[in-house]
């Protein structure tokens, strides 16, 4: 069984919260009551979009292991208006203190017209612009996204998966699933 869940923002990629002693952050098991299904790989608890849960213990595998090089599509609205030399440095691999980063395929997009309201909304400065890109990696180092946009002078604003490999988050809302 394969899963396509759109994680809304502010929901932990796993189905119980041990450290959540409030019991305030919301988890998996709020959305997905599917049993014996896990998610393949992880999605910040401040990103949104595309998560894939499954039974299928060898797919899970493939899916979140970096020696399968699975590529994983992110919208990223940033702070700033990236030049084409920083989107090359994402292309050509950013060093960061883990390591360097697989080259990325990055590309500016327009905000999409798809798109759905965060709650909350995004912090904004009205003396500062912002931006999108488009961004393909086929790693997954702890917050990488985040952290190479920061290293080009663009701190990540918003972040949403929107494919991982053959896998699409189409017209999902958040917080819906679809079983395919």
């Amino acid at each position: 069984m394969i899963i396509l869940f759109n994680k809304p923002f502010n929901v932990l990629t796993q189905f119980t919260d041990k450290s959540n002693v409030a019991n305030e952050r919301k988890t998996l098991s709020d959305y997905i009551n599917i049993k014996q299904v896990y998610p393949a790989g992880r999605l910040d608890l401040d990103s949104e979009g595309l998560v894939i849960l499954t039974d299928d213990g060898r797919l899970q595998s493939k899916i979140s292991s970096p020696k399968f090089k699975v590529e994983k599509t992110y919208l990223v609205q940033v702070e700033g208006i990236p030049k084409e030399k920083n989107l090359d440095t994402l292309r050509r691999g950013i060093e960061l203190k883990d390591g360097l980063t697989k080259p990325a395929k990055a590309k500016a997009v327009e905000e999409p017209k798809w798109l759905w309201d965060r709650k909350p909304p995004i912090r904004v400065r009205k003396s500062v612009a912002d931006s999108w890109i488009e961004l393909k990696i086929s790693e997954g180092k702890n917050r990488q996204v985040r952290r190479m946009t920061a290293n080009i002078g663009f701190p990540t604003l918003r972040l949403i998966r929107t494919s991982i490999g053959e896998w699409k988050l189409g017209d999902l809302k958040p917080g819906d699933l679809h079983v395919l």
